[in-house]
C-alpha cells in the first residue's frame, strides 16, 4: 500500500546531499524534457544554489528513496524577504497525484516561518506550467519582466 505524502520525510538540502539528488534530476530533464544535462553540469548547478547565502531547499523522501526537491534563496528587500523558488523536482512517477501541490505548500509553509513575505518563481511559458503553478496560487507578475539576449 502507497504512503500519503503526510508520511514522508522532509530534510534540508545540504552540499552533501547533491549527489544524492543527480539521477533524480537528469532521469527528469533528460529523459521527459529532451535536455542534455550531465552529472557534472546538474552537480554545478545545484551546487551554486545551494552555497549561495540565504540559500534554502528540501529534500523529499519515502523510506530512504528521493522523490523529490527543491530549491532557492531569500532575497533582501526593503520591506521585507521574498523567497526565489530556482528548481522543484519530483519524479516522474510520482507526479499527478498531489505530491508536488503538497510539497511547494509545505515548502511555502516553512520560508513563511522562515520570514519570507513572498515566494517567487521563473517558469516556462506553457500550459503544463501555467496550469500546475496557476492552481497554487501563483499569478503573473505585472511589474516585472524576464529579459534576455543572446551574446
Amino acid at each position: 500500500m502507497e504512503k500519503g505524502v503526510e508520511d514522508m520525510e522532509y530534510n534540508m538540502l545540504k552540499v552533501t546531499d547533491i549527489e544524492k539528488v543527480i539521477p533524480l534530476y537528469i532521469e527528469y530533464y533528460n529523459e521527459k524534457e529532451g535536455a542534455e544535462w550531465t552529472e557534472e553540469t546538474v552537480y554545478k548547478r545545484i551546487h551554486q544554489v545551494v552555497t549561495m547565502e540565504d540559500s534554502y531547499g528540501l529534500i523529499l523522501s519515502d523510506d530512504d528513496s528521493i522523490i523529490g526537491f527543491a530549491m532557492g534563496y531569500f532575497q533582501q528587500y526593503d520591506d521585507g524577504k521574498a523567497y526565489d523558488l530556482v528548481e522543484i523536482v519530483i519524479s516522474y512517477k510520482y507526479q499527478r497525484k498531489g505530491i508536488g501541490t503538497l510539497f511547494i505548500k509545505e515548502l511555502e509553509k516553512r520560508v513563511k516561518e522562515l520570514g519570507a513575505f513572498l515566494i517567487q518563481l521563473q517558469a516556462v511559458n506553457d500550459e503544463m506550467h501555467n496550469n500546475f503553478y496557476g492552481n497554487l496560487g501563483f499569478g503573473d507578475c505585472k511589474n516585472l519582466i524576464l529579459k534576455s539576449k543572446l551574446i
